[in-house]
């Protein structure tokens, strides 16, 4: 089968510069065509790979967002056994003892013992859900390192210093003052 082009050239209705002319004109459309379609590809690729990259991160900031509040949660379950495990029974206490929590007074029943146990730093107040608990000292510090929030007071006995400038050095100022 001939082509039109042969058969125009047959016939003298074209020359051979009209085909070869025709011929290059048609490459370079081609060519043109084959480049965009390849920049398109290339446009859609990138566009594709940030989309991509953008939801890693938005993954990324998910999971770390879920992880922290995983480890919140294992810190507060931690927290609440060891108050369970160490709170001592406030049932038999006769005495308020009070204390200052966010800025506000609170008042717990405590027994005798466990008063001056407070004011000597040996016991310390915790805070368990909305109930103000009594834990010993090691039982607080170990609460105080995973939240410091929890524990109303951590009292650290500093007997060992005094202020030689301190004008009421003479005088004894006892701990357990009740308001």
């Amino acid at each position: 089968m001939n082509s039109l082009k042969d058969q125009l050239l047959k016939a003298g209705l074209v020359s051979d510069k009209q085909v070869r002319k025709a011929n290059n004109e048609r490459r370079k459309k081609h060519k043109t065509q084959h480049q965009s379609k390849q920049k398109d590809t290339d446009e859609a690729a990138l566009a594709i790979k940030h989309a991509n990259a953008e939801k890693a991160q938005r993954d990324r900031e998910l999971n770390a967002q879920a992880q922290a509040k995983k480890t919140r949660k294992a810190i507060a379950a931690q927290v609440r056994q060891l108050i369970e495990a160490n709170k001592l029974d406030r049932a038999k206490g006769e005495i308020d003892y009070n204390f200052t929590h966010a800025g506000k007074i609170k008042k717990i029943t405590v027994t005798q013992a466990m008063q001056s146990q407070i004011a000597s730093g040996h016991l310390n107040i915790v805070l368990s859900g909305e109930i103000y608990e009594v834990v010993p000292k090691l039982t607080a510090e170990k609460i105080a390192h995973r939240d410091e929030q929890l524990v109303v007071n951590l009292n650290v006995n500093d007997s060992n210093e005094i202020d030689e400038n301190d004008p009421y050095a003479d005088y004894h100022v006892p701990d357990d003052l009740t308001w």
